[in-house]
C-alpha cells in the first residue's frame, strides 16, 4: 500500500514538471539548447514539442476542416483517375500504331515480292492485279509505313 502511494504521488508530481527549451548560440556561432540559458546570451524559446502547457495550437499549425479534407482527397482521387485513364488511352493508342505498323509492312513486302497478286472485284470474281494497280498501291504501303512506323 505504501508503495502504490509513493507511485502514484511520484506520478503526479511528474506531471506537473516541465521545462522550457531555449536556444542560443554563443559567440564562436555553436548552437545550445538549454533549460537555463546564459544571462548574457540573446535567447529563442523553442516551441514546446509534447504539447503540454498549450492551450490551443498556434494559427500555422491548424488543421483543416473535415470538408477541406473531403475535398481535396477528392481531387485527389480525380486527377488519380484521370491520369489512369490517359495512361491506358495512350497505351492502347501505342498498341494499336504498333499493329498498324506491322500491316502495313506485311502489304508492303507483299506487293514488293514480284508475285503475281489476286484481288477480288465486286461481283467476287478473282482478277489479277495489273503493274499500274500495283505501283499505285505501292506507293500508298510505303505512305502508311511512314505513318505508322517510327
Amino acid at each position: 500500500m505504501k508503495f502504490a502511494t509513493a507511485l502514484l504521488l511520484l506520478g503526479f508530481i511528474s506531471l506537473s514538471a516541465q521545462a522550457g527549451l531555449n536556444k542560443w548560440v554563443d559567440e564562436n556561432g555553436k548552437v545550445h539548447y538549454s533549460d537555463s540559458p546564459p544571462m548574457d546570451a540573446k535567447v529563442e524559446s523553442v516551441r514546446n514539442v509534447t504539447g503540454k502547457g498549450q492551450e490551443a495550437a498556434p494559427v500555422d499549425y491548424s488543421s483543416k476542416s473535415y470538408s477541406q479534407r473531403e475535398a481535396e482527397l477528392k481531387k485527389a482521387r480525380q486527377e488519380k483517375k484521370e491520369a489512369s485513364e490517359k495512361s491506358a488511352s495512350e497505351s492502347a493508342q501505342q498498341q494499336e500504331r504498333k499493329r498498324n505498323c506491322a500491316a502495313a509492312q506485311e502489304n508492303l513486302r507483299a506487293l514488293e515480292s514480284g508475285t503475281r497478286l489476286v484481288t477480288y472485284d465486286e461481283k467476287g470474281e478473282k482478277r489479277f492485279m495489273d503493274d499500274a494497280e500495283r505501283a499505285q498501291r505501292l506507293n500508298s504501303a510505303r505512305d502508311a509505313v511512314k505513318g505508322n512506323c517510327d
